[in-house]
């Protein structure tokens, strides 16, 4: 084999183990959130939990994605991007260790490291796609979102026969997870210990930019867009299984309806940003995400629990094109692989933020209203703005400029 033929190979090889790493580092990103839900009961009863005790297991990485994002962006200059996954996914191994071990205190102690280390490949992934491929930024953005949602519905889907596998119950449920977190490390350490040379080079390359993002008035505009389609995705997800119950659905319907959401999201997640990507802008794109979700709100306030299926693949699609969207914007309106990272950490700090005000106002109005139909026109209203900075940050133009 001549030397030409073994660089090719080697470029192939190292090609592969980077879109494992893609996918293995994404799907680690919502799993170990998602499988706490379908055990809460049990955790309950275990460790004889309180029922605010109880919320904060879901809470407590939701605030640590909405606190440290941006310092996790700021920080990023210090080490190379691989580094930075490999020290997230040690944070969120030694948490997913620690949340399992069974004591009050490591199960909230867990839950923080979880938080943290998801909090910074939420962060580095974008920038890694953008350093590893930049001339298929939308093909490996689709891989990410759709790792991110698979492993979420399977998280969510399995939790507890996962327990009844393992012979370990809720602990087992939560501690599957590591498995998959260990495997993301390995990988990560291979492709270090192969591409030595090209660390330096991004690390040289992540040093030298001293961009402060919060002066960007597109880096605000993809931040809110970020936020408003996140507070969508966290009402509807909330306070629909409650809905459809007011309207004399029973639990495992609700439950199918779900599912067509979570489905539905999977191709449009993957296809988005292929083809966001060719676009000259996306602001067609918005048009059709924005025009959807109003359709969805109003058919709720007008139509309640009718045609519902057709409404929750009208979420999903909707849905899965703005999360996907979002997270290519990341990318696709920045100069550089740093730059990428610091929008990434910005717009989610701001955009859990923003989200984090939805569901308590979604359901404070519904107290007001038990129709629910104010609650669903303050959905509407979130989407009319949400479409306004949608269309800027669809613009071709660059956080930089």
């Amino acid at each position: 084999m001549t030397k030409n033929e073994t660089k090719t190979n080697i470029s192939y090889i190292l090609l592969l183990i980077n879109v494992l790493i893609v996918v293995l580092v994404s799907s680690n990103l919502r799993s170990p959130i998602i499988s706490v839900s379908p055990v809460l009961g049990d955790i309950k009863t275990a460790l004889r939990l309180s029922s605010l005790q109880i919320s904060m297991l879901t809470s407590i990485p939701l605030f640590m994605f909405a606190t440290c994002s941006v310092l996790v962006s700021r920080f990023s200059h210090k080490l190379s991007i691989n580094r930075l996954l490999l020290y997230s996914l040690i944070i969120l191994s030694f948490g997913l260790f620690l949340r399992v071990t069974g004591s009050l205190f490591t199960l909230f102690s867990g839950s923080v490291f979880i938080g943290l280390g998801i909090c910074i490949g939420n962060v580095v992934t974008p920038g890694y796609v953008k350093n590893n491929f930049p001339k298929q930024i939308g093909l490996m953005t689709g891989i990410f979102a759709v790792s991110m949602n698979i492993s979420a519905a399977l998280a969510s889907g399995f939790s507890i026969n996962i327990g009844k596998w393992t012979g370990f119950g809720w602990r087992g449920s939560l501690g599957i997870w590591l498995v998959i977190s260990l495997l993301a490390i390995i990988v990560v350490i291979i492709e270090m210990i192969f591409n030595k040379n090209k660390l330096q080079e991004v690390k040289s390359s992540i040093s030298s930019s001293d961009f402060n993002m919060f002066r960007s008035s597109q880096a605000w505009n993809i931040s809110i867009f970020m936020g408003l389609q996140s507070l969508f995705y966290y009402c509807i997800m909330a306070w629909l299984p409650a809905f459809l119950t007011d309207h004399q659905m029973n639990a495992e319907s609700s439950g199918w309806v779900l599912f067509v959401i979570q489905i539905t999201m999977l191709p449009v997640t993957f296809g988005a940003p292929i083809i966001a990507q060719k676009m000259k802008n996306q602001k067609a794109m918005i048009v059709f995400i924005c025009s959807l979700m109003l359709i969805s709100t109003l058919m709720f306030v007008f139509l309640k629990s009718e045609w519902i299926y057709i409404n929750a693949a009208f979420i999903g699609l909707s849905n899965g094109l703005s999360f996907s969207l979002a997270i290519l914007f990341f990318s696709l309106r920045t100069k550089s692989s740093v730059n990428a990272i610091k929008i990434s950490g910005m717009a989610q700090s701001v955009g859990y933020l923003i989200a984090a005000f939805g569901p308590p106002v979604f359901g404070k109005l519904h107290d007001w209203d038990p129709t629910w139909k104010t609650s669903f026109y303050f959905l509407s209203f979130a989407v009319i703005v949400m479409f306004y900075f949608g269309i800027k940050a669809a613009g071709n133009k660059f956080v930089e400029d």
